[in-house]
């Protein structure tokens, strides 16, 4: 059986990079944007509000973290299980969310389907950062030949710098100001109803003592 030479290795490192950077977080960032127009038709603010909205604002930040890391830090043992961390921690979220949601608002078989990349996604993306640095992850059980590195540190040969600005871009345009857009209008939302009730009640009282 043939052994990969040291040129098989760094073309498939190369391939799993490319996938990863043009293929799986590009993706990810439509489906993110798919989910924000789900929740927008269904009027999320008048039926599962702010808490929903805050749930879909700590799953962007589960997400949005170790994608900086990995970023902009050389891929160790640390930011590999800074990575695992938040896959699972993201998962148990996604499940928080849904089990709120669906007792308050119609999901649709569209928005299901948002969802299911939205969990695989990150999975799939945190498998290939994964492969692509085995023996750190290996390292981060206290396996294989290489010590684990657990020094946070800049990358030595850092991304194309208009890919990262791009990117950054792309994520605040897509991701970052669609649901903040989100939470403002269920607090407004709240806030008006809060109102009218806060009137209604005055009127109720005022026809009392009359």
């Amino acid at each position: 059986m043939p052994t990969a030479t040291t040129a098989d290795l760094q073309a498939f490192e190369h391939a799993a990079r490319l996938v990863l950077m043009y293929g799986l977080v590009p993706l990810w960032l439509l489906a993110g944007l798919g989910d924000w127009l789900c929740h927008r038709a269904t009027h999320i603010e008048r039926n599962a509000g702010a808490p929903e909205s805050l749930m879909h604002m700590l799953m962007l930040a589960e997400v949005g973290l170790p994608l900086l890391m990995v970023l902009f830090l050389e891929v160790n043992a640390l930011v590999i299980g800074v990575v695992l961390a938040a896959v699972v921690i993201h998962e148990a979220t996604a499940w928080w969310d849904v089990q709120y949601a669906s007792t308050r608002r119609h999901i649709a078989p569209v928005e299901q389907h948002m969802h299911s990349l939205l969990e695989v996604l990150p999975l799939t993306a945190a498998s290939y950062v994964v492969v692509m640095h085995w023996g750190q992850f290996l390292a981060l059980f206290g396996l294989g030949s290489e010590p684990a590195r657990m020094a946070l540190a800049l990358k030595a040969e850092p991304l194309p710098p208009a890919y990262l600005a791009g990117l950054l871009v792309a994520v605040v345009v897509l991701a970052g100001l669609p649901y903040l857009e989100e939470l403002w209008r269920c607090v407004r939302w709240r806030r008006r109803e809060r109102e009218a009730a806060l009137a209604e009640a005055a009127r109720a009282v005022r026809g009392g003592g009359m």
